[in-house]
């Protein structure tokens, strides 16, 4: 299996991305949480997964909120509802967007994996703080 490079160098990262296996892929394509999911589920980043609603906050689309419609796995990319693209043939098409450039503003939930998963982990962070609290 691919392990993460541990080097700086530019072409071996680039390298990792391209190779990566699927169930690899799916972890990086992540986004920003906004301010008050993150101070609910205390977490910075999450994956962008169908029916999230996000924001973008870079390029021409700067500022436009939809619903996520499709998440590419072999592309590393996003596709937004309401942001199409049109072909010379007049036919309208989504646009695919660079994860990075979007902040997620509200989570699908009803997925119960994914809501095992940050309770999971918001039950963590509060017994590491209890922890910490305790050794001081």
């Amino acid at each position: 299996m691919n392990k993460p490079p541990k080097s700086k160098k530019p072409r071996k990262k680039r390298k990792f991305l391209l190779e990566a296996p699927l169930h690899r892929r799916r972890k990086m394509i992540v986004s920003t949480l906004s301010d008050d999911l993150r101070k609910k589920y205390k977490r910075r980043n999450l994956v962008v997964r169908k029916g999230d609603k996000v924001k973008v906050l870079r390029g021409e689309h700067k500022g436009t909120t939809g619903e996520v419609i499709r998440v590419d796995t072999k592309e590393y990319k996003i596709y937004i509802e309401g942001i199409n693209l049109k072909k010379a043939s007049g036919e309208e098409v989504p646009k695919p967007i660079d994860p990075s450039n979007v902040m997620i503003t509200s989570l699908f939930m009803e997925d119960k994996e994914r809501r095992k998963m940050l309770e999971r982990k918001l039950k963590s962070k509060e017994i590491n703080k209890k922890v910490k609290e305790r050794g001081k």
